[in-house]
Parts: structure tokens; C-alpha cells; sequence
């Protein structure tokens, strides 16, 4: 997983580049997001804005594509989502671009929760259906700015194997490995749309319990859709789950197709996360016993 911390920033620095080239906002206390992300670091500057910086090779890709399409996203979608109000150059301090937002007031998913699911399987789906009706003929081909999100489940599976076999008695070995042989053996999807590629509680907001916002569009690129219905299996129950299906009219193959990104997502984590971030791990187990859940329902 290609999310390993190259290069580190801290507050002092972050206020040093900002005084540097925004003199503007100089002024303007600089304080660390806490964050359970991996790809960027995070802070507030002031109280309406807010600070990303790249962590990872793969992280840097984002910043531009960031800046060129969320502006033009923004005004289709029916969640708020964050608009760069400017981009900060590689300095002698800090080689890499790297981005000011404004700030979207609300708290994750991984740290409150919404009161009503079947709202949010609503709001989220709206969301989606935006998302892909936006014209995507210009749009970024998944690639190394995305890890891909959005190609074939087939060029996973080397990937998928070696996490299996790692993880060993840890997971149900045979029943995930013909889960995941399900998800390959389904028909491509045959035109792009946009995606967000990271649908996950983090990336989610909320306010007064009601799903309000989606962050973190690094992965954002055009593709198949499948590995936008994430939430199906990460966030939503049942119940809601089924509202979420029907409101996108999603067919059996893309589902299916989901179901194996949200596995190829877990099993990856797991091995990888294990020791080091208890919130990943957490969330890669629920997306698996929900898919399991989901797969019998069906």
C-alpha cells in the first residue's frame, strides 16, 4: 500500500511556508488535525481554513488535479465538498505543492454517527448520482494519482492472493478467497463515470447527526463506479444498505463487482494495519462481516 510517510510536517513549519508565501494570513494560528488518514497532514489555520500537505509520493499527484476539477464538481453535487481557495509551492523547507481549503465544519464519521441510516443511504446516494452525471469525457483515467481506483477488480488479484495467504488463520480463508474469485468473474463496466474512490467513515461529515459533507478527493478520477459503493458495506446496515442499492439501481454485477472492492480494501488493510492503526483494522472487519452478511441476504 502505497501510503508510507515520505516526509513529515509539523505546525511550525506548516506557519513558516504560510508566512512565506500567503503574508495575508500570516497572522493566523496554525494547529494540527488529528487524523487517522495516512496520505496528508493536516491544520487549521484560523477558524475557516485549513491546511493539507502531502505525506506520500502518491499524495502529491492529488494536489493539482484537486485544484483543477473540485471547483468545477463542487456546484453539481448535493454535499458539501472542499473548495482550494489556494496552492502553496515546493519550498527549500518542504519540496512538495500543497493546499489551502476552506474549512467544513463537522465531524467525521469514524467519531460520531448519524441518528438515521436510511437518511444517510438517501443523502449519500443523491450524492453519488451527482457525482455521476457530471460529464466525465475530460476526466483523469484511473492511475498512480488515484491507486487506481476505478480499473478492472482483475488487476488486484496478485495483490488479494498475498494478503490472503498472509492473514492465514486470522480470516476464513476459503470462504473470502471465492467471495473474491465472485467479484473478478463479473462483467466489466463498459463506460467511465466520476468517482470519489474513497467513500469510507473518514472522509465523511456530519452535523447535528445528519450526513452534511465528503472530504478527501485524492482519489477522485473517472472509472467504474463500483468502488463508490463502499458505504454499503462500511457505514450502512441492512436495511439501509437496501435503500442505498435501489435509490442507485445499481445491477447485480456492479454489486457484486463492490463487494470485491470492499474486500480487496480489507484484506489489504488488515495485514498491513494490524499493528499500527486500530481504526483501519476496525473498519476493514466490518466491511468484511457486512459483505458476508449482504452476500447471503442476496
Amino acid at each position: 500500500m502505497d501510503d508510507i510517510p515520505d516526509f513529515e510536517v509539523d505546525a511550525e513549519l506548516a506557519a513558516r511556508l504560510v508566512a512565506a508565501q500567503f503574508p495575508g494570513w500570516a497572522d493566523l494560528p496554525v494547529r494540527p488535525v488529528l487524523s487517522s488518514g495516512t496520505a496528508n497532514a493536516l491544520f487549521r489555520l484560523g477558524e475557516d481554513l485549513v491546511l493539507r500537505f502531502p505525506r506520500t509520493q502518491s499524495a502529491i499527484l492529488a494536489v493539482t488535479k484537486e485544484q483543477a476539477w473540485l471547483p468545477r464538481l463542487a456546484r453539481h453535487l448535493s454535499l458539501a465538498v472542499p473548495v482550494p481557495l489556494a496552492q502553496g509551492s515546493p519550498a527549500a523547507e518542504y519540496r512538495w505543492p500543497w493546499s489551502v481549503y476552506g474549512w467544513l465544519q463537522g465531524d467525521d464519521l469514524w467519531t460520531h454517527a448519524v441518528r438515521d441510516l436510511h437518511q444517510a443511504a438517501v443523502d449519500l446516494a443523491g450524492f453519488i448520482t451527482r457525482l455521476q452525471a457530471v460529464d466525465a469525457a475530460e476526466g483523469p483515467a484511473p492511475g498512480r494519482h488515484n491507486a487506481h481506483r476505478g480499473e478492472p477488480l482483475v488487476g488486484r488479484d496478485p495483490l488479494v492472493r498475498k494478503a490472503i495467504v498472509e492473514l492465514g488463520e486470522r480470516i476464513d480463508t476459503r470462504t473470502l478467497t471465492r467471495e473474491w474469485e465472485i467479484a473478478l468473474d463479473q462483467p466489466r463496466w463498459d463506460r467511465s463515470v466520476w468517482i470519489h474512490g474513497d467513500l469510507q467513515p473518514g472522509n465523511l461529515l456530519a452535523r447535528d447527526g445528519k450526513l452534511a459533507a465528503v472530504i478527501d478527493f485524492g482519489l477522485l478520477g473517472v472509472g467504474d463506479p463500483a468502488c463508490d459503493l463502499l458505504p454499503a458495506w462500511n457505514l450502512l446496515d441492512r436495511d439501509s444498505r437496501r435503500t442505498f442499492r435501489s435509490i442507485l439501481q445499481v445491477d447485480d454485477a456492479t454489486w457484486a463487482r463492490g463487494r470485491g472492492w470492499a474486500l480487496y480494501q480489507s484484506l489489504l488493510a488488515l495485514p498491513y494495519y494490524w499493528d499500527t492503526n486500530e481504526v483501519m483494522v476496525r473498519m476493514a472487519w466490518r466491511q468484511i462481516t457486512e459483505l458476508l452478511d449482504d452476500r447471503r441476504e442476496s
